[in-house]
């Protein structure tokens, strides 16, 4: 009896708002049925349900922005919302009206919560990407598609899941984005090869906050490609799109005889770690896991010998030792040392040196095998 009382008197009240022309009753209606159903929360059938449904979504159609707002707000964190109601919310055009559905209700499942990712704006984006728990299919859409917002709350949210591909595509974002940068490093679920692929690409002011954060965990990623982390460096490298642009565009060039002293330069210039990599791998026919260890290490006489070798000048030679992470600033001092040694150091010498690494690479992947 109670339920047929439920179900007459709402659907009277329903007819009777929508028959009339002023938008401020179905508005009380609606103020009206959200307390009934607040109030109820937990205790009403399916059928009950269904049926505020039905007048919800109807009384939602044509009622002023600050009444959907606050109504979606009221619904937000109920466990036994209307789908179809809450749904109709998360996809306003309003992003005041769908923000808190979009942020809190658990009646959105991981294919509406996507669509909504791809289709709606920045803003529906910024609180999807606030909610507790985040799937990877969602978060793969908010990183490609959200701005930085998003792509900075997205990796800041502890609840979220990354795929591969979506961690590859946040790396590459944090590139020059120190926030986005430092909200990845700081994440403990995020693999070591991800963190050793997130500082090599980094710009150097990446860098720098990076190290600040955590110097700690920044003394061991260097370590771990000083140390000759090949397959550490190999799983950073996959999935690059940014090194294997540069692997085609170096190999051209090469191939083509037109990598040069000059086009080093101009890779350094550019900040390109991967050009300025796969550029002096290709020159020194020494393999690129080599030189990238060479452009993190702390000591420069590796470079020294390998610039002296192939034949590259000082100048050339001062702009790749400053290049190294961490050495922007290099002392003077230091510079004079090195430019010391770099004159004492003579050619046949240094590529004796070079050979030696060559062969000793080859033995150690011999022996791998």
């Amino acid at each position: 009896m109670e339920e047929m009382n439920l179900e007459n008197g709402l659907i009277d009240q329903l007819e009777a708002a929508l028959s009339s022309r002023q938008l401020s009753k179905r508005a009380e209606l609606l103020v009206h049925v959200a307390d009934l159903f607040e109030f109820g929360s937990g205790k009403f059938t399916d059928e009950q349900i269904d049926l505020f449904d039905e007048v919800m979504s109807r009384l939602l159609q044509e009622i002023e922005c600050a009444a959907r707002a606050a109504f979606g707000s009221r619904l937000s964190r109920l466990p036994d919302a209307p789908r179809r109601t809450i749904r109709l919310l998360a996809f306003d055009d309003a992003p005041e009206v769908a923000t808190p559905v979009l942020e809190h209700s658990p009646r959105l499942d991981e294919a509406s919560l996507a669509e909504n990712a791809h289709t709606k704006s920045q803003d529906h984006l910024l609180a999807i990407a606030g909610r507790s728990r985040l799937t990877e299919p969602v978060t793969d859409v908010l990183v490609e598609r959200g701005n930085s917002d998003v792509a900075l709350r997205t990796a800041g949210n502890e609840g979220a899941s990354f795929s591969i591909q979506g961690m590859s595509r946040l790396v590459r974002r944090a590139r020059d984005n120190g926030a986005l940068a430092l909200c990845i490093w700081g994440r403990p679920d995020i693999p070591r090869e991800t963190l050793l692929k997130l500082f090599l690409h980094a710009s150097e002011m990446v860098k720098c906050k990076l190290e600040a954060a955590d110097p700690r965990q920044a003394a061991l990623i260097r370590s771990a490609i000083a140390e000759g982390s090949d397959e550490l460096q190999t799983m950073a490298r996959a999935g690059s799109s940014e090194h294997a642009r540069s692997l085609t565009e170096v190999r051209s060039l090469h191939s083509d005889g037109q990598l040069d002293e000059a086009r080093v330069l101009g890779f350094i210039g550019e900040r390109s770690f991967d050009k300025t990599a796969v550029a002096l791998s290709l020159m020194s026919d020494l393999p690129i896991g080599v030189i990238e260890r060479a452009l993190v290490r702390s000591e420069p006489e590796q470079i020294l010998i390998l610039a002296k070798a192939i034949g590259l000048s000082w100048d050339t030679t001062k702009a790749i030792l400053t290049f190294l992470p961490g050495s922007a600033h290099a002392a003077k001092e230091r510079l004079e040392q090195c430019f010391a040694s770099f004159l004492r150091l003579k050619p046949n010498t240094a590529k004796s040196a070079l050979q030696f690494y060559r062969l000793r690479e080859r033995a150690g992947q011999g022996a791998v095998h």
